[in-house]
């Protein structure tokens, strides 16, 4: 078993003892978060400027006008996805694995993100097939899809530790290391409630510096629990 207190005290010793990278590695992960999302945005904030703007708007463009929007919307769409998969997600797995390494030995280097791009086929199939069924999960309701989330956590951490794992392996393997921990594990994420309403009041700024790095750092070290108690 685990407490939600060493957990976290294990995070922040990894995370102060390894401050400046911890802090870019956190943020690395964060602007990869908002690339993977900037296509939905850029089209829900169209469609809400054209719904508002209303007539006006849809008699001054021609067919052929539509048309070009279209195209360059589902353009940028298209490119995001692929970033998504084939760079962002790579980078995603190197950056968990900075944070897996950092809490077991405090003062990992920046450069372990290469190591998401060792094996790539492997990590770029896995990853997709994970983001594929969480979709699926979440296209049905909204709490499956939550739920799901908790039970593929694991994954990125999983695929660099345990290399010969198919992807289905690799998905099956979280899921198994979450069974009778997704509970206690939204409560740890809950715990940091205070520290994510601070980062919010301050635009951002203790997000960058404290509260990002600090529940990176603690999910890796929940990871290793995970797998010790696996073991």
């Amino acid at each position: 078993m685990w407490t939600r207190h060493e957990l976290k005290a294990r995070g922040k010793s990894a995370f102060k003892a390894n401050y400046g990278n911890s802090v870019i590695a956190a943020l690395i992960l964060s602007l990869l978060g908002g690339g993977a999302a900037a296509s939905s945005r850029f089209s829900s904030s169209y469609t809400n400027q054209a719904s508002e703007e209303g007539g006006s708007l849809a008699s001054n463009l021609t067919p052929e006008m539509v048309a070009v929007i279209a195209v360059i919307t589902l353009m940028i769409t298209a490119i995001m996805m692929l970033l998504k998969i084939f760079v962002f997600n790579p980078l995603k797995v190197g950056g968990y694995r900075f944070f897996r390494l950092n809490v077991e030995s405090p003062g990992t280097s920046l450069g372990v993100f290469k190591e998401g791009f060792d094996n790539y086929g492997h990590v770029v199939i896995t990853m997709f097939l994970t983001d594929l069924f969480l979709a699926l999960w979440t296209l049905l309701f909204i709490i499956p899809g939550i739920v799901k989330s908790y039970s593929y956590r694991m994954v990125p951490y999983i695929i660099k530790d345990n290399p010969e794992l198919s992807a289905n392996d690799a998905i099956t393997l979280s899921r198994k290391m979450m069974d009778g921990n997704k509970w206690n594990t939204f409560i740890l994420d809950l715990s940091f409630i205070g520290w994510v309403l601070l980062a919010l009041i301050t635009l951002g700024i203790v997000g960058i510096f404290w509260t990002s790095p600090y529940i990176y750092n603690t999910d890796a070290a929940l990871y290793l629990k995970l797998k010790e108690n696996m073991q």
